[in-house]
Parts: C-alpha cells; sequence; structure tokens
C-alpha cells in the first residue's frame, strides 16, 4: 500500500493518461526495490500487458531502465528526478556541507528531513561507520509519528492534514506503506499529538526508540524567512552510548548552532540557474524516439518525465512559460503535464509558480541512492563482453595494488580466471597504469617511490623512472595496454573511469591471451568499445553520484 501522499482521487479531464500509468509503474518498481518482472508489474498495476511494455520500453528508452531477462530493472539515470527536486530545494547543497561538519564534530550520525504530506522523507545523511549505525537512504520515507522530525512538522498542521493522517493511520496500522521503516515497535501514534505539542513548546523533539529498539534521536526544525518548518537536522545515536535524555543535553548547544548557520544559508537568494544541456531539447529527442520505434514509444509519458527534470539548481520556482521553454514542449503540452503531476502529488503550484515535492524522491532514489560502483559498472561490462567476446573487468587502487570489484567473464576453453577481490601489484597491470596514471602528480610520485617492484616475467617494466615515463604517456593517450608483464601470455587494455569532478575513481579492462589479437589489433578493435562502456559507466555514476555517496565496492 502507498502511503497517502500519492493521489487516489480521480485524474482530473485534462490529465495525461500514459503519464499516470508510467509513474504507476516506476512506483512498483521502486516499492519492489528496483526489479520485477514484467507479469508481476501487470498484475501489481492492473494494466494491460500491452500497455506496461509500452511503459517499460519507454523507460528504456529514456535510460530510466533496463531489461534483464524479464525482469525490468530501474537504471542509475532515474536518479536525475529526485535529484532535480533535490537540486531545486537546495537543502543538499546550502545545508549538507553544515550537517557534515556538526557530524563530525558529535561524531554521531546527522540526517535531514523534510515534510512529505503524513511523513518526513530524508535529503541527507551524514553517518558514522558503526557496528550500529543509521541505514537509511536518500528518499527513504517514514511516518510522521515515528521519528523526531514528524512531530516538528506536524505543529504545522491543518484540519486536513491531520484527517489525512488519521486515515491513514486506519487504513495502514501495521505501517506496510513504509517499507524502509522496521516492523512491529510499538504504538507511536498514541503519543503523536502529545509529542507534537511538546515540539511546539520546546523547539525541539526526540526520538527515544520510535523507529526500532536501541535507536534515538534528537532534532530541530531549520525554518524559512516566513517562520515555517521547511527541513529539520537529527542528530541520531544509540543507547549503548547515550539515553534520550543525555543526547539532548550533549548535542542540542551544537545542533542549534548548525540549524541557525542553515537558516542564514537558506536566507541567501539562489544563484542563477544552472545553464541548458547543450543539444537537442528534450521535445526534439520525444519525437525522434517516437519516429524511430514507433508504438512501441509513448511519447506523451516520456514528455512528461522532461517536465521534472526542467527543475533544478536555480530553478527552484518555475512558471508555465518557463516549464515550456526549458523543455522545448508546447504551453498546452506542458501544462497538461504539471496538471498530472500535481495531481500525483509531485508538482505544488501557488501563484501561477509550480515546484516539485519531496515526493518525486518515491521513484526509485531510495533504491539507487545505495548502489556500489561495481553495480552501477556491472550492466555495461556484460555489453562489452558481449561486444568484443573476451573478459572484461574493473579494479580500483588499494594501497600498492589493484583489487578487482566487479567482473564479467568470457566463455573460452582458455580464459583469464580472476576472482573479485583478487589483488595484483598497480605497476605491472594495465588497470594500475591507468589509476596510478590519474593520481595527482605528486602522489603519483609518492607511489613509485614506495612501491617494491618485483620482475614478474621477463617483460614487466621495474625501474620506476622508465615507469614513470610510461605512467605520463598513459595519462596522456588515457588508456594503457600492458602485454605479458603481469603474467606470460597474459595481454590487457584498460581505460580511466571517472567521477563527477573529472577523477580516475576506477579503471576498466579487456583481457584475453596474447595470442587471441596482436599489440595493433588490440587497441584498434578494442579501445573504442571500451571507451564508449567506459563513458556510459561515468555518466550513471555521475548521476547516482550528485547526492549519494557511491562505495567503491
Amino acid at each position: 500500500m502507498t502511503p497517502l501522499t500519492t493521489a487516489t482521487a480521480p485524474p482530473p479531464q485534462e490529465a495525461v493518461g500514459p503519464l499516470v500509468r508510467g509513474l504507476a509503474v516506476l512506483r512498483e518498481l521502486a516499492a519492489a526495490d528496483g526489479r520485477r518482472s514484467v507479469g508481476d508489474l501487470v498484475r501489481a498495476t492492473g494494466l494491460a500487458r500491452s500497455t506496461v511494455d509500452r511503459v517499460v520500453s519507454t523507460l528504456v528508452r529514456t535510460g530510466y531502465l533496463r531489461v534483464e531477462g524479464r525482469d525490468a530493472v530501474l537504471a542509475p539515470r532515474l536518479m536525475e528526478l529526485g535529484n532535480a527536486y533535490l537540486a531545486a530545494s537546495r537543502f543538499p547543497d546550502l545545508l549538507g556541507p553544515l550537517a557534515d561538519a556538526l557530524a563530525d564534530g558529535l561524531d554521531e550520525s546527522v540526517s535531514i528531513a523534510v515534510p512529505d504530506g503524513d511523513g518526513v522523507r530524508f535529503v541527507h545523511q551524514a553517518t558514522r561507520r558503526r557496528a550500529m549505525s543509521l541505514t537509511f537512504r536518500i528518499g527513504d520515507q517514514l511516518p510522521a509519528e515515528r521519528g523526531a522530525p514528524g512531530a516538528l512538522f506536524a505543529g504545522d498542521w491543518d484540519d486536513a492534514g491531520w484527517e489525512r493522517w488519521r486515515r491513514r493511520r486506519a487504513a495502514d496500522p501495521h505501517d506496510t506503506g513504509f517499507p524502509a521503516l522496521p516492523r512491529g515497535h510499538g504504538d507511536a501514534a498514541a503519543s503523536f499529538a502529545e509529542r507534537v505539542a511538546a515540539a511546539g513548546a520546546h523547539g525541539w523533539s526526540t526520538d527515544d526508540q520510535l523507529i526500532e529498539p536501541g535507536l534515538i534521536a534528537v532534532a530541530v526544525p531549520v525554518r524559512d524567512g516566513a517562520g515555517r518548518p521547511v527541513c529539520a537536522v537529527s542528530v541520531v545515536s544509540h543507547t549503548s552510548r547515550h539515553s534520550a535524555g543525555s543526547l539532548r543535553e550533549a548535542v542540542l548547544p551544537r545542533l542549534r548552532e548548525t540549524v541557525a548557520a542553515m537558516e542564514d544559508a537558506l536566507s541567501r537568494p539562489a544563484g542563477a540557474p544552472a545553464p541548458s544541456p547543450v543539444g537537442a531539447s528534450p521535445a526534439t529527442w520525444t519525437r525522434a524516439s517516437k519516429q524511430e520505434l514507433g508504438p512501441e514509444f509513448v511519447e506523451s509519458l516520456a514528455r512528461g518525465l522532461t517536465v521534472l527534470t526542467a527543475f533544478g539548481e536555480g530553478r527552484g520556482e518555475l512558471s508555465l512559460t518557463a516549464v515550456a521553454e526549458a523543455t522545448g514542449l508546447a504551453r498546452a503540452t506542458a501544462r497538461r503535464s504539471l496538471i498530472t503531476l500535481e495531481h500525483l502529488g509531485y508538482v505544488a503550484s501557488a501563484e501561477r509558480l509550480f515546484r516539485l515535492t519531496p515526493h518525486v524522491l518515491e521513484l526509485g532514489c531510495a533504491h539507487l541512492s545505495r548502489l556500489t560502483l561495481p553495480e552501477i559498472a556491472q550492466p555495461h561490462l556484460i555489453e562489452l563482453v558481449e561486444s568484443v567476446h573476451d573478459s572484461a573487468s574493473m579494479a580500483v587502487l588499494s594501497g600498492e595494488d589493484i583489487q578487482y570489484v566487479a567482473r564479467v567473464p568470457t566463455v573460452r576453453i582458455m580464459s583469464v580466471n580472476i576472482t573479485l577481490g583478487t589483488r595484483f601489484p598497480a605497476y605491472a597491470t594495465a588497470m594500475g597504469r591507468v589509476l596510478l596514471a590519474g593520481l595527482p602528480e605528486r602522489e603519483r610520485a609518492a607511489h613509485l617511490g614506495r612501491t617494491d617492484f618485483t620482475r614478474l616475467t621477463r617483460y614487466t617494466v621495474t625501474d620506476a623512472p622508465h615507469l614513470a615515463r610510461v605512467l605520463d604517456d598513459v595519462a596522456a593517450d588515457g588508456h594503457a595496454l600492458v602485454s605479458e608483464e603481469l603474467e606470460e601470455g597474459l595481454r590487457s587494455i584498460a581505460v580511466p573511469v571517472r567521477d563527477r569532478g573529472g577523477r580516475v575513481v576506477a579503471a576498466i579492462n579487456v583481457s584475453m591471451h596474447a595470442s587471441r589479437r596482436s599489440v595493433e589489433e588490440s587497441r584498434s578493435e578494442l579501445l573504442p568499445p571500451l571507451l564508449d562502456a567506459a563513458a556510459r559507466i561515468g555518466d550513471d555514476l555521475r548521476v547516482a553520484g550528485r547526492y549519494a555517496r557511491v562505495p567503491a565496492g
């Protein structure tokens, strides 16, 4: 069951039906943690099989889904919808660094949550690395009564807000509509009104094991210029470290100082709108896709989703005209999409200006925000192997070695047999040289200075000055080819994977027996598809890593 923040009333006459149906499919996939068979989607949504097939085909074309066998799977690019809300809100960009500094200063986890109907959603997490620590993800939603922020937000509810909360409680007393929430712990609703009143009187709220046993928190609201709470900052700990009372005494002064700094940051005018992407407008792209795919591409669904991406940094509130200009859509088309999105709770309007709501984060953000770099890379490595018919891998730098974090082998009588977690000396491998070449010059020199060079084969480069010159060439060429230096008969070609800042965070390679191709053939046949795969991985990483930390393994 979906919490009562998604519209349950019949859609207005002007609503775009395909957009309603497409978003229903995305919600079901998000509720299933990112993967569901097409048959299950048909049963869950009540839509016709042909309709679901067309929706899936369209979402694959947009890059928001991929198909693996019988399953539809959320793809990292879908996070651009949630990123649009997060950028437009300015909370992660302006307040996130302050929350991170507070977490460092207190050595406790800190989260930022926003109101979303009768629930709250997390938009930023600064988590301490402990055996028992906060595990909520960006986009996760909790019912207002199960946590400290909800009592702060509920103080601003009107009668309709409280009625909505009571209806949701009656319809879903066990909180099954909140998949991030542990099940079966107490009755937080019974004390909710009392806690809301106390929060209003004190200006802070506590969570004394309302989410699960052992977890405690204290939260303070961040208010806008009109005094409305727009988000709340929580310091989260465990009963092994504090009681709810001792946590409040320990952190409340620093927490209030941070909130004051956050309110000051939000009071400053937003910067200039980010420039529109160079290239064809979304409307032009959807028309071209329709011409290519015909009835398998639902143009009105794709257009409606582009409306969400019209918002972003410096574009927190937009008029209908601004939305139409940003997307290249006709005003009438943009208007119908906005009406539909507002009906579904993804857009709100006031005084002819539209803004995204945190409800957009339900569209897969929680699942996708916990993807690791190997999980992002794996589908692209599979495509690479299917193209070149040789094994492909991803590695990261670990001390003086590379460590394999993703791998797709090819099936051959004579193949390269490497398992995940395998480590090799960086100096003697193609991926290692790509990773070393990507280091800042001083760090690279220090790395070579502490490397214990061992001659692994008769071809291994073991002279530090020689290897330094090789790394200069790798940095200039954008790839490395190593032939029989790690093991005789083994040849590998590798390229870098870069993050949003252009930093080399990983390398991918294609490896084979040296008899398969000459050095020249390896470059001419393998380098183009390898570079393409690295670019696609980097594109996904830049979307997934804009507001979420993407672990390397």
